[in-house]
């Protein structure tokens, strides 16, 4: 039996669905799960097996890499003065109800071996799990579906489970785990009716592989500068996915005219009311911990995602330097003069620091992306 910690990720804590059980396996366990892991990696990249879009939990991809393909096809069709018609699938409970037999039937249909998917197969149904609530520890129930969250293997064995998803589909399809998005070229009513197939297909792969798809959660996005759209009326499972101008995609807010705004907005909003909370609480330390804090847990969130998304506009360049020039003013406002002098003059090299790497890196991409260019025959 593997322990579990119960993890809560929902909005209400009276609700049982809001939770789900993080397993924490012994030492011993997670040695072997790296050892599997790394022999699933070797087969699958031997033999060309995991799909290429899905970034997920992977060797060099990234939830970066991902946005940063998403964002690139779709310029390129606006810059040629096209409309992309994208549908972000939201799933519900994935890693939860994975099936283990078709799960398994996939590891042996992928040129692993047969001793390492019976050690899979063990991992997997020999599993319970117990639940301990005020003082009482209930009987143990075998897990008949879903890959232990928390382990070392149950990432892998998740990607795995949704490799087959591109198949007959005649879109472009990226993932990042669970994190889905389909879109397409739109030229006519045809490819419109193209994409709906789409994702009645896939609505019929979640049956196929018992994944329970939430159409409310979804979002359908058209993506054009043209000032005049059409309604978009795709459906998933038999209901209509709701519309919408912008949607936030793997934390990046991306808008149907492929504007930053809104994501700078949000990103500087965001450090803002974190600076304000942790500076606060840290009133009285001393201007070391003061300038730690914001380095660790306020910077990284101006940080986070820039190599999908570019400040090439003066105004958004001054909206994203406004947060880190009003830290220093807020120590000044925690009423000790002396202390704030020294987080300010300790703060601001990290600041142009800061800056240097969000917009100065552009700016070196920009020049040797043209000086490649101009180097070619």
């Amino acid at each position: 039996m593997e322990e579990s910690h119960v993890d809560f990720y929902g909005a209400d804590r009276s609700f049982v669905t809001n939770y789900r059980p993080v397993s924490l396996t012994s030492v011993v366990c997670k040695q072997m799960e790296h050892v599997i892991a790394s022999y699933l990696r070797q087969v699958w990249v031997k033999n060309d097996w995991l799909y290429d879009g899905q970034h997920g939990f992977r060797p060099g991809y990234s939830c970066e890499s991902q946005v940063i393909m998403v964002c690139q096809g779709i310029a390129d069709s606006l810059d040629n003065r096209d409309k992309i018609d994208a549908i972000i699938v939201g799933f519900s409970k994935a890693f939860d109800l994975v099936p283990l037999g078709r799960l398994l039937t996939k590891i042996a249909n992928s040129s692993v071996d047969s001793m390492v998917v019976v050690w899979i197969r063990e991992f997997l149904l020999r599993s319970t799990q117990s639940i301990t609530a005020g003082g009482q520890l209930s009987e143990e129930v075998r897990v008949t579906s879903g890959v232990p969250q928390g382990s070392v293997l149950g990432l892998l064995l998740f990607i795995a489970c949704l490799n087959d998803i591109w198949r007959n589909m005649e879109s472009t399809i990226r993932l990042s785990a669970d994190n889905c998005v389909i879109y397409i070229k739109i030229i006519n009513n045809e490819d419109m009716k193209i994409l709906q197939k789409v994702l009645d297909r896939l609505g019929e792969l979640a049956v196929e592989n018992a994944m329970k798809i939430n159409p409310f959660k979804s979002k359908a996005v058209r993506f054009t500068r043209a000032r005049v759209k059409g309604p978009l009326n795709y459906s998933l499972m038999d209901t209509l996915i709701p519309e919408r101008s912008s949607c936030k995609y793997l934390g990046i807010i991306l808008r149907s005219d492929l504007s930053w705004a809104d994501h700078v907005i949000y990103i500087v909003n965001k450090a803002w009311k974190a600076l304000r909370i942790r500076m606060r609480i840290l009133k009285k330390r001393n201007s070391y911990s003061q300038s730690f804090v914001y380095v660790s847990l306020v910077r990284p969130i101006l940080e986070c995602g820039t190599a999908c998304w570019d400040l090439y506009r003066e105004g958004k360049n001054n909206c994203v330097r406004l947060a880190p020039e009003e830290s220093c003013q807020i120590c000044t406002e925690l009423g000790n003069s002396g202390v704030a002098q020294k987080v300010i003059t300790y703060m601001c090299p990290l600041q142009s620091l800061l800056w240097r790497t969000v917009v100065e890196g552009y700016k070196r991409q920009f020049t040797t992306a043209t000086l490649s260019e101009q180097s070619r025959p």
